[in-house]
C-alpha cells in the first residue's frame, strides 16, 4: 500500500486493489494542503472526531465520489443528515469492511462542530487501528498521552504510527515520544503540527529521540511505501 501525507493530520492510503482510503480531510482552509477537494478521489472516509480540522472536507468529498464515512457515530449521523453514506462505530468496536478492518480507540480529546452558530456534540473523540494488505496503521487523532497506548503496542504490532506532536491541543514532541516507545511502532511519523502558528513545532527535533531510527517526517504530498 502506499500511504500519502497530505498536511495536518491528513493521511490517504491507496490499495492494491484500487480502493483508496482517507483519513482526517481537512483540505479547504488548511494552509499545508497540497490538495483540492475536487482532486480527492476516495470511495472510504474516515474521520476521528468532529473538530473542523478533522471532519473538515468529508461531506463534500462523499457526495462527489458517493464515498462511506466511518466515525463515531455521533459524526456519522450527522453525516447521514447531510445526506451522505456513513458507519458508525464506537470506541473499542472494529468492524471488517471490504478494503480491511478499522478499529477505533481511544483518544483524550473533545469533539465538536459549530452549526448555526451553535457548538454541536459530536461524540467522543478516537484514535484508528487500520488494517489491511496484512499490515497495520495507527492513526492517533488528536490525543494526550496516555498510558492505555501500551496496550496498543501489545496486542497489535503496529508498522506506522501518526502521532499528534502539535501541543496546546495535542501530545507535545516529548509526550508523543513517550507514545511512541508504548506503542512500539516500526514506523512513526508526527502529524497535527505547523498548520497554525499555535502548533508549530520541528519535527526532525522529534524524530531524533524516537528509538531505532524509527522516525520519518514526511514532506506534504510525500509517500510511504508499506
Amino acid at each position: 500500500m502506499k500511504v500519502i501525507y497530505h498536511g495536518h493530520s491528513c493521511i490517504e492510503i491507496q490499495l492494491a486493489d484500487g480502493q483508496t482510503v482517507i483519513i482526517d480531510p481537512f483540505i479547504t482552509g488548511n494552509p499545508l494542503s497540497d490538495l483540492t477537494v475536487e482532486q480527492v478521489a476516495a470511495k472510504w472516509i474516515l474521520v476521528t472526531h468532529g473538530h473542523a480540522d478533522h471532519l473538515g472536507d468529508m461531506i463534500p468529498i462523499a457526495r462527489q465520489n458517493d464515498a462511506t464515512i466511518i466515525s463515531m457515530v455521533e459524526v456519522a449521523n450527522y453525516a447521514q443528515n447531510q445526506g451522505v453514506k456513513s458507519h458508525g462505530m464506537n470506541l473499542g468496536g472494529a468492524h471488517l469492511f471490504d478494503f480491511g478492518r478499522v478499529k477505533l480507540v481511544r483518544a483524550d480529546h473533545s469533539s465538536s462542530i459549530e452549526v448555526a452558530g451553535v457548538e454541536q456534540y459530536m461524540g467522543l473523540a478516537s484514535g484508528i487501528i487500520f488494517q489491511a494488505e496484512g499490515k497495520t496503521i495507527y492513526h492517533a487523532g488528536d490525543t494526550a498521552l496516555y498510558s492505555d497506548m501500551q496496550l496498543l503496542g501489545e496486542q497489535f504490532s503496529i508498522d506506522l504510527a501518526f502521532l499528534p506532536i502539535g501541543d496546546n491541543f495535542t501530545m507535545g514532541p516529548d509526550e508523543a515520544v513517550y507514545a511512541a516507545k508504548l506503542l512500539k511502532a516500526k514506523k512513526v511519523v508526527p502529524i497535527h503540527y505547523n498548520t497554525f502558528p499555535l502548533i508549530k513545532q520541528e519535527p526532525h527535533e522529534f524524530i531524533k529521540k524516537l528509538p531505532n531510527d524509527s522516525g520519518i517526517v514526511l514532506a506534504v504530498g510525500a509517500s510511504i511505501e508499506l
